[in-house]
């Protein structure tokens, strides 16, 4: 572990750096770790099949004795909550969804109906009275694993005769979708609940609710396979079984770690809510896991075989049912956040540490609540209760801004520069300025709180944007200051913008003018992809800019851009020059291969001149980039170009060059332009800039300019607004868009017989006959008189040259 070490870090602060090194490869850091807690007399007579948690302080467990206890994590009490009939062996059980928010949030309310899966081939909902309200005889056999839908609108069954089965709610059979030669041990929903993941022996077989499609199935172990789990918020799959290993999986079924071989075969996985983690349970072993795979903590409580492993709505407990009847309670401890010279560590005693890295000064913060989540960023910590949010300014810890919450569980921060959005199950997606003044909600059919996630929502200073949920290649857009959706005033007629295909993440930029504002995406074939947000007068234009990107972040103080493409660290400098020339766009891109980035490293942040990156094997690595780009930005958007022409000639770098003649070409400075081509080489754009500056009128610099950038449309529309329609139609037909030059015409009563006369010399020249019917319309009516035509070119040309 090594922070960001950089010119904006003194050297003196080396010997902290290297002693909090120390003290976490000693075991003495602040690594993230399970606080496991086990009972010293168990409960249970025999071992524990099942657990689930009903509120946040409420668990449920089911053991082979018949006994359902409710354990009280606030009391440390636990009641029989009842007692299942003889010969009746439960397998598999959870709690339905529905009120599990308010449950996290107060502790009061349960949830509706427990799902029990038993060995006899029934399956069992209980009501929170412990009334029984409904059986089934589902299976032949024991019913294997049974799983609620997120939504709670369906459960699925799979059982020891190989078939797997969806049911309503209320146990109504809603069809057999699978009928397997093999017992099926596992099966978990997809997060849009419209694909079942389950298991066939060594296989794991994806199958779509949609009758007669085709099943995606893969060999994923040399074992038999006992758990799966398919992440509702990361998207990813987890399996395990008797091979002893535990691996990540996309959900097209590429792999994406393997672990280390265990001592025993994994008997359970679980992912956590909030999508961030995972916890495995093997013999005497219980290992807390990034979604990556890598491994945070790893205990061996003397317990037998973990059956069974449930989480918290909130992420923050988890719950074991062990093989000797006991049942464990873990609790994620020493979770860490950092942010340019401070460091958080949340304690497992309602606080957290503040440590700053330069001069070794430390704050205790306390609360009175467990503490659901933190975030820290742009100067401010924050930090959310079951009740309350707290604001904390990094210039004063003493006095936080303290703002109730209104009952709903926080499954989101996401920080800007000003605000921060704040995401609960209640009150939806709200927007908070650091003084704790409620800025403004944004609300939205289709918008499922609690399925959002950093991938799926982004936020800057001016504009808020959310990934569809239901149609992964939609993006809503609003702005941050009213909510309404950008281009139109209600919800249901603002501006989305759909990509061709669905997407892995969204992420704005945070620098420049709300006019300038940028957007990348990445989609599930890992292409990376740019584009304005606010783009008037003319369409989106969506651009390629990489492929083969796997996680990319936006610099915080300048709008560089840093990923990880085909296994090597890549840095865009000025990324927006795709608008101006594409020809640049490679110019101004830095790679940087080496054995550290090997190992598909995920980007964490990005401050400053340094990138911090997490491998898939848990190390933290920082690398760092020049800090010229930021300065060259700064210089630009002051529009110093003096200054900016005089850093390019000191660093004589072709990368900050072609930065600048792509800067200064969107900005119209023709002269710094002229001089940032000339520098890269680049003599027939010199010489075509040249002869826009010899133009006589600005109206024809900027029009020219715009097609010099690949803008016809802009062109076009600078030309109508300065009263030049003959030069929007003489640009329309240079290009051959013939029917858009006739449309002008029409539309301004003029040079009509121009455009035909024009027309008809372009298809004599290649030898084709009039297929267009309007020309075929007007040809008909209109006579073609060369002369006549000329003149009028001649006088267009005149009006000009006495204009100017």
């Amino acid at each position: 572990y090594l922070p960001c070490i950089g010119p904006s870090l003194s050297l003196n602060c080396l010997a902290t750096v290297v002693n909090k090194a120390l003290d976490l490869s000693e075991g003495r850091g602040g690594a993230m770790k399970l606080k496991v807690d086990i009972k010293e007399d168990s409960k249970h007579t025999d071992l524990v099949s099942c657990v689930g948690w009903g509120s946040a302080t409420e668990l449920y467990s089911i053991g082979d004795d018949g006994q359902v206890l409710c354990w009280n994590q606030q009391t440390g009490e636990h009641t029989k909550f009842m007692q299942l009939p003889k010969n009746v062996y439960a397998i598999d059980a959870q709690w339905s969804s529905t009120g599990r928010q308010q449950a996290a949030a107060g502790g009061k309310k349960g949830s509706e109906s427990l799902l029990i899966a038993t060995s006899d081939g029934k399956l069992m909902l209980l009501s929170k009275s412990g009334r029984a309200e409904k059986s089934v005889e589902a299976h032949t056999g024991a019913v294997l694993a049974a799983r609620w839908s997120s939504d709670c609108t369906a459960l699925v069954s799979v059982g020891e005769d190989g078939q797997v089965k969806v049911w309503s709610r209320v146990l109504m059979l809603r069809s057999t979708l699978v009928q397997s030669a093999n017992p099926v041990y596992a099966v978990s929903w997809s997060p849009d609940n419209s694909q079942l993941l389950y298991t066939s022996g060594k296989q794991l077989i994806i199958q779509s609710l949609q009758p007669s499609s085709k099943p995606l199935q893969w060999k994923a172990h040399d074992g038999l396979i006992l758990a799966v789990d398919w992440g509702l918020l990361s998207n990813l799959i987890i399996s395990g079984g008797e091979d002893r290993k535990y691996k990540v999986w996309d959900s097209y079924g590429r792999n994406l770690y393997t672990s280390t071989l265990h001592d025993s075969p994994i008997a359970s996985l679980s992912w956590a809510p909030n999508g961030e983690m995972f916890a495995m349970g093997a013999f005497n072993t219980i290992r807390l896991c990034d979604r990556t795979g890598w491994s945070y903590s790893l205990d061996k409580p003397n317990s037998g075989s973990l059956f069974c492993i449930s989480w918290t709505i909130d992420s923050t407990q988890l719950a074991a049912g062990c093989a000797n009847g006991h049942v464990i309670f873990g609790q994620v401890v020493d979770r860490q956040l950092e942010w340019k010279n401070w460091c958080a560590t949340i304690n497992a005693d309602h606080s957290i540490d503040m440590v700053d890295l330069t001069n070794e000064s430390s704050e205790h913060l306390e609360f009175p609540e467990r503490i659901v989540r933190a975030s820290l960023g742009w100067g401010h910590l924050l930090v959310t209760t079951p009740t309350q949010c707290y604001i904390y300014n990094s210039r004063n810890w003493n006095t936080p801004v303290t703002m109730d919450l209104k009952g709903g569980l926080v499954i989101l921060i996401q920080q800007a520069e000003r605000h921060f959005l704040l995401v609960d199950s209640v009150s939806g997606l709200q927007l908070i300025s650091y003084e704790g003044r409620h800025i403004c909600s944004i609300r939205q059919l289709g918008l499922f709180p609690d399925s959002l996630n950093p991938q799926t929502v982004t936020v800057c200073n001016d504009t808020v944007c959310v990934l569809d949920q239901k149609d992964e290649k939609v993006i809503h857009m609003f702005e941050a200051l009213t909510g309404k959706p950008l281009g139109g005033g209600s919800t249901s007629s603002g501006k989305s913008l759909k990509h061709h295909a669905e997407l892995l993440m969204i992420a704005l930029d945070n620098r420049g003018p709300p006019a300038t504002r940028q957007l990348v995406l990445l989609d599930k074939n890992h292409d990376l992809y740019i584009t304005p947000v606010r783009s008037f007068g003319t369409s989106n234009r969506i651009t390629n800019i990489g492929s083969m990107v796997t996680s990319v972040a936006w610099n915080d103080q300048c709008n560089v851009l840093a990923g990880m493409q085909d296994g090597r660290f890549t840095v865009w400098y000025h990324p927006t020059v795709v608008y101006t020339d594409k020809d640049l766009l490679y110019g101004t891109i830095v790679r940087r291969a080496g054995s550290e980035f090997v190992k598909n490293p995920q980007i964490v942040q990005f401050l400053g001149n340094e990138c911090t990156l997490r491998r898939t094997d848990g190390a933290l690595i920082t690398t760092s980039i020049s800090p010229f780009p930021a300065l060259l930005h700064e210089y630009v958007s002051s529009s110093k170009w003096n200054e900016a022409v005089r850093l390019c000639r000191f660093v004589k770098d072709e990368a900050l060059w072609a930065c600048l003649a792509g800067m200064a070409c969107a900005s119209r400075d023709l002269t710094t332009a002229e001089v940032a081509y000339a520098a890269i080489n680049e003599v027939d754009k010199v010489y075509h800039l040249r002869k826009i500056k010899e133009l006589s009128s600005q109206e024809r610099r900027n029009a020219e300019l715009a097609l010099f950038c690949r803008q016809p449309l802009q062109a076009e529309a600078i030309y109508t607004q300065a009263g030049m329609v003959f030069r929007a139609i003489e640009l329309n037909m240079t290009l051959f868009n013939w029917e858009r030059a006739l449309e002008l015409a029409i539309k301004h009563k003029t040079h009509v017989d121009t455009v035909l006369a024009f027309r008809h010399r372009h298809l004599e020249e290649i030898g084709w006959k009039e297929s267009l019917p309007k020309f075929q319309q007007y040809s008909e009516k209109v006579s073609l008189d060369w002369e006549k035509i000329n003149a009028k070119i001649a006088l267009e040309a005149e009006k000009e040259s006495t204009k100017n």
